[in-house]
């Protein structure tokens, strides 16, 4: 398994290689960072298979024309939000993105079957609606591998704001947490990778739970840039939560 970080938002994209054959998962983010990207798995001797998307946020979405005319897929609520939201979710990309990165940005198709992958290889669709609906952790149980999307971030704050559903994102750590309990590498959509799952659980949780019960969590990833405003979107809804 291969993962890249982008320079923006510390984005990952992950390959997932099996012989000489790739899944590759959120590939991100810079045109040029994804040139590099297939520069690198040409270079390996590598044949993208298919692509994943965790879910239907802009920076989740990207695709490059060497990738291959490849299927790529996603949950089924992400692919209809990518449908429906396209031209939206392709604008927050900016005016200046390359033309021949937009008509393929955002092309997905349901995952199914799922599990997919292979059968002594699978990879297994973990879906909730924290962070955003219909998003996917991707679990590799063969390989004690747990890729959580944009959950589990050692440099952002639990971030339930697509919908702004604090409930929801509580049942998506729950969802999660067995399948922590048995990683062995954790990869989150932004920021490092980590063979300690259960610390980065067990940091968001504390986060959690300290705003709804009105307590500062003292969580040092506030001071991490775009961190502070989030924080203070998290205050209001755990107001909200108590009150509800």
């Amino acid at each position: 398994m291969l993962v890249a970080t982008s320079r923006r938002y510390a984005t990952t994209s992950t390959v997932v290689v099996s012989d000489d054959r790739a899944v590759l998962v959120d590939p991100a983010w810079e045109p040029d960072e994804l040139a590099a990207l297939a520069d690198a798995v040409q270079a390996r001797g590598l044949t993208i298979a298919a692509g994943l998307s965790t879910h239907a946020h802009h920076d989740h979405l990207l695709w490059h024309p060497r990738f291959g005319d490849v299927p790529r897929f996603a949950s089924r609520r992400t692919v209809e939000l990518a449908g429906e939201q396209r031209a939206e979710l392709l604008a927050a990309l900016g005016p200046d993105w390359p033309p021949e990165l937009a008509e393929v940005f955002g092309l997905l198709s349901v995952a199914e079957p799922d599990p997919f992958g292979t059968a002594e290889d699978p990879i297994v669709l973990v879906v909730h609606d924290g962070h955003a609906p219909g998003h996917s952790a991707l679990w590799l149980p063969a390989r004690r591998v747990l890729l959580a999307g944009d959950m589990l971030s050692d440099l952002e704050l639990p971030l339930p704001h697509d919908p702004d559903d604090l409930a929801s994102y509580l049942a998506g750590l729950e969802l999660l947490a067995p399948y922590v309990a048995q990683a062995t590498v954790l990869v989150p959509g932004h920021g490092s990778p980590t063979d300690d799952p259960a610390t980065r659980l067990a940091a968001d949780r504390n986060y959690l739970t300290a705003l709804i019960a009105g307590v500062d969590p003292g969580d040092e990833r506030c001071a991490n840039p775009g961190m502070a405003e989030a924080h203070e979107h998290n205050v209001q809804l755990a107001l909200h939560y108590r009150a509800g």
